[in-house]
């Protein structure tokens, strides 16, 4: 019987180019989406699909519900991959754009999290891999919201990957760096609906620099979501799995230097990125 894997954030990008490439190499995917339309186009793609979204604990236990159910009864696998960025210096998050990253990055995360590992428990084995990023060890200037959801996933997994030692399940941790996909655009949704740029003590940074940034295009290190994909398959199909993998040279680069230099170099090197 092919093994199972359900996919979260499967609309475009990093998450539809792992279910494809997982479904080329035998496993059953489930891909799940956050909208509807994208649901019914992964079906008509020949994908089993269903809907779930962050923001709403129904969807995600009824999606995880349906996703055994296509699975056949045994789930092998999570990749949680959905989520999203949230732009802005810290001083000008409001509260409501904060809560809702952390909806969507952490708190949905773990739930639809907690249901995989009571399924998992129960059949003694299964593979759990977290997306995450650089900003997940280390800070990124303008990007305070996403940085502190993916340093509250950092250590949620840790602490969750040493709870499960002996259950027969493996989470592993995914420390992407800039990778081509449609996350940047909508993260810059998020900014335009949040962040009142004209108010800020930031405003000429977002009004010359930022812009500039946002219509850069590709990042000189940027990769393709085949780079993510290759790392996604060592820790699901490997006999040894790793507990991190870093993706992109900075991913590398920044393990590196957090780990060897003092904390006053590292805010230095960052504080001029």
């Amino acid at each position: 019987m092919a093994r199972s894997v359900l996919i979260t954030g499967c609309s475009s990008g990093i998450g539809l180019a792992a279910a494809q490439s997982l479904r080329a190499r035998g496993w059953l995917v489930i891909a799940a989406a956050r909208k509807t339309g994208d649901v019914a186009r992964l079906e008509a793609e020949g994908f089993a699909a269903v809907r779930i979204d962050h923001h709403d604990s129904a969807s995600i236990a009824e999606g995880f519900a349906q996703a055994v159910t296509l699975a056949g009864g045994r789930l092998d696998a999570l990749f949680n991959n959905g989520g999203h960025g949230m732009p802005g210096a810290a001083e000008d998050l409001p509260r409501g754009a904060l809560e809702e990253v952390f909806a969507s990055n952490l708190f949905g995360v773990h739930e639809l999290t907690t249901h995989a590992i009571r399924h998992m428990r129960a059949q003694a084995a299964g593979r759990i891999v977290m997306h995450s990023s650089v900003v997940g060890f280390t800070p990124l200037k303008w990007r305070a919201a996403y940085v502190a959801t993916k340093h509250a996933l950092e250590g949620l997994t840790n602490t969750m990957r040493i709870e499960l030692r002996g259950s027969g399940i493996h989470v592993a941790t995914l420390n992407t760096g800039p990778v081509t996909s449609g996350f940047r655009n909508n993260s810059m949704a998020q900014f335009d609906r949040w962040i009142d740029a004209e108010q800020s003590p930031h405003a000429e940074f977002y009004r010359v620099k930022w812009t500039a940034r946002r219509e850069a295009g590709r990042d000189r290190f940027e990769l393709g979501p085949d780079a993510v994909v290759r790392k996604l398959i060592h820790a699901l199909e490997s006999p040894r799995p790793r507990r991190r993998y870093y993706i992109t040279t900075p991913a590398y680069l920044a393990a590196v230097l957090t780990r060897v230099l003092p904390g006053a170099a590292q805010d230095w090197i960052v504080g001029r990125l």
